[in-house]
């Protein structure tokens, strides 16, 4: 994998690290499992602390907080989360002040 045009980022051992691994192939997956479930692989991300010095893309091994030795293939360096809850909605910022209102009022907002 290229990051930043053609460098290619490289760890170091002890950097903290994600890596990726498939648990199962499709084909393996438990007849019970639903059938949306049944047409992908089971796949796992693992977050620790890298064994050697790696570049993204590799196989590598890693140890977990607790302890763990986890192998995959090393998919990002310094992981972070990337996610947010979207996009501010005014409505419900004026949930919790009505609420307040409401509440500090005691008996005569009942």
């Amino acid at each position: 994998m290229l990051i930043k045009g053609s460098e290619q980022m490289k760890s170091k051992k002890g950097d903290w690290v994600l890596v990726h691994n498939v648990v199962l192939q499709k084909e393996e997956r438990a007849p019970q499992v639903p059938e949306d479930t049944k047409q992908v692989p089971l796949k796992m991300w693992v977050k620790g602390f890298i064994n050697e010095d790696a570049n993204l893309g590799d196989q590598v091994s890693i140890t977990t907080i607790s302890g763990r030795t986890v192998k995959g293939e090393l998919v990002d360096i310094n992981p972070y989360y990337k996610h947010d809850y979207g996009k501010c909605i005014p409505e419900i910022l004026q949930i919790g002040i009505q609420l307040r209102e409401i509440l500090s009022g005691g008996e005569e907002n009942e």
